[in-house]
């Protein structure tokens, strides 16, 4: 699940109605192992169901790769491509152990040169060079230890602690990271002094766009119920880093500046604890609701198949975003391609890949994105060339060149190490 989108029949798949020739690269093959264990929600499942075809597709790569047990049943092994099929605990604890102990003997039988950990923890005593793949910004946001500390959630607070040493280390100790985006990878420079390269995330507009199929007929009556209102969309699982609190209370100034217009946010998410990943208490936001009296402005579609997302994003007026930590934003993406111009929180992730496709906002700051979201509706000019520079933009990100560039860095760590096979 990512961003609130249930991933159906999405991993190899979301390729599977292209017509794509085997990429020839005229280069030693490279035997590469991809740790994917930790791929059970988010963007984690993004990336690794979008890398996967690509690197299938590919003559100068074998790849071994190491998923979770709903990814397994989604991805078709190839002459290129074998899947590990070893059972690991369940619960996220003693899998780690488990992990560290059982793995490296997996890897060496499999013959790779590098490892690939796309988990954000490196793996102990790797038996050939290691690229870390690093995307988890609360590990070094200070934004969030302030929130939990607020929120009083002292768990969460030290679960996050004690897993931001281990990634420091990580980082430290794995032979390259690699970060989704440059902002997120000079972070992760000054909170490690170790080097780490950038290298976009990619996003396939041609699959995204693919399935004509109609949104399952629940999610279409609540949206038919809004015609005729600015709609607003945010996708997103609750959780507290996105800042749901935030964009609840804009929409309270904005229902007041809009009148008589109406408005309606769309979250592709319940409000309810239990309907979301993780350990966060969603009771917070949903109260924010009922106290700021928007129950009719707040939608909570719930989880939308993701192969079916695009309606709802071409279905909305603008894409809204307020999180406080990030470290690339796939939706932005899918939103710029979908033509909704944005309106986002002030970061430097936010300005790195959206540029001129959005208005930007003190992050902590409901009137000032109340104000962005009245500029746009009220400035057609301007929301018209940020829905070009939009989907301009959009373009420059590709899953096949970052499988590119993530090869031609593994080759070079294999090369210098001298482990090819």
């Amino acid at each position: 699940m990512r961003g609130g989108a249930l991933a159906e029949g999405a991993s190899t798949k979301c390729c599977r109605q292209r017509t794509i020739e085997p990429t020839t690269i005229h280069s030693r093959m490279i035997p590469i192992f991809i740790n994917a264990l930790s791929a059970s929600a988010g963007g984690g499942l993004t990336y690794v169901r979008n890398i996967l075809p690509w690197l299938a597709l590919r003559n100068d790569v074998r790849t071994t790769v190491l998923v979770s047990e709903p990814l397994r049943s989604e991805i078709a092994a190839s002459d290129r491509l074998t899947i590990v099929q070893n059972e690991w605990p369940s619960g996220s604890t003693k899998r780690f152990w488990y992990e560290q102990r059982r793995l490296p003997q997996i890897i060496r039988g499999s013959g790779a040169s590098v490892l690939l950990s796309t988990g954000n923890f490196a793996l102990y005593r790797s038996p050939v060079p290691q690229i870390l793949l690093s995307r988890n910004a609360l590990y070094t946001s200070k934004d969030f230890v302030r929130d939990l500390r607020e929120r009083g959630d002292y768990r969460l607070w030290l679960d996050t602690e004690a897993k931001a040493l281990f990634a420091r280390w990580s980082v430290r100790s794995a032979e390259c990271t690699v970060a989704p985006s440059a902002a997120f990878a000079a972070e992760l420079r000054q909170w490690t002094g170790k080097d780490v390269v950038s290298i976009h995330h990619g996003f396939d507009g041609e699959s995204f766009f693919h399935d004509p199929s109609p949104l399952p007929k629940r999610v279409l009556e609540q949206i038919a119920a809004t015609d005729g209102s600015l709609r607003l969309l945010f996708v997103s699982h609750y959780n507290y880093f996105r800042n749901f609190e935030t964009l609840i209370r804009a929409i309270a100034i904005l229902k007041r500046q809009l009148y008589p217009q109406s408005l309606r946010l769309l979250l592709t998410c319940k409000l309810k604890s239990e309907d979301n990943p993780g350990h966060y208490h969603a009771g917070q936001a949903a109260d924010l609701v009922q106290k700021l009296d928007l129950q009719h402005e707040v939608l909570e579609l719930g989880a939308v198949p993701y192969h079916l997302l695009h309606h709802v994003y071409r279905a909305c007026d603008f894409y809204v975003t307020p999180a406080y930590a990030e470290t690339f934003a796939h939706p932005l993406v899918e939103a710029m391609a979908s033509g909704l111009p944005v309106i986002a929180s002030d970061l430097a992730v936010h300005r790195e890949i959206c540029r001129d496709a959005a208005l930007y906002f003190p992050r902590f700051s409901p009137a000032g994105l109340a104000e962005r979201i009245v500029q746009a509706s009220q400035a057609a000019e301007q929301t018209a060339a940020m829905r070009q520079a939009g989907i301009q933009r959009s373009r420059d990100f590709s899953w096949e060149k970052h499988v590119d560039e993530l090869l031609a860095l593994a080759r070079s760590v294999a090369e210098r190490n001298h482990h090819f096979a």
